[in-house]
């Protein structure tokens, strides 16, 4: 369902590694946590895309890990009407959501202590 190469904002990216200097979490892991987080917050994609011009392009895997099918679910449950390209628009918001809440943790035992 998703797009098997996804790039996030310019400026979610560099929060994320932003996060990864301050707590050694690599972005890829940041924004797994972020999405779920933002899912949990109650926030859904409008539908308003973004430019979606950050430079670090990864494939779905990487990006996704052991959360992959869970999180193609939960796109395809909030937004069935969507296609792929829309369902990464609706990734990459999540994701933009969720890290303005733990993106100015300074170390990991206050990033974890937020979770």
């Amino acid at each position: 369902m998703l797009p098997n190469r996804m790039n996030l904002t310019r400026t979610t990216e560099e929060q994320l590694k932003k996060l990864k200097g301050y707590t050694g979490i690599t972005p890829n892991v940041s924004a797994r946590l972020a999405f779920f987080r933002s899912v949990e917050s109650k926030f859904r994609y409008n539908g308003q895309e973004a430019k979606l011009d950050g430079s670090l392009v990864l494939d779905k895997f990487t990006w996704l890990g052991e959360t992959s099918d869970v999180t193609e679910l939960v796109l395809k449950m909030y937004y069935p009407e969507l296609d792929p390209k829309q369902h990464q628009q609706a990734w990459a918001a999540h994701v933009e959501d969720g890290i303005a809440s733990i993106r100015n943790h300074k170390n990991i035992a206050c990033f974890i202590t937020a979770m």
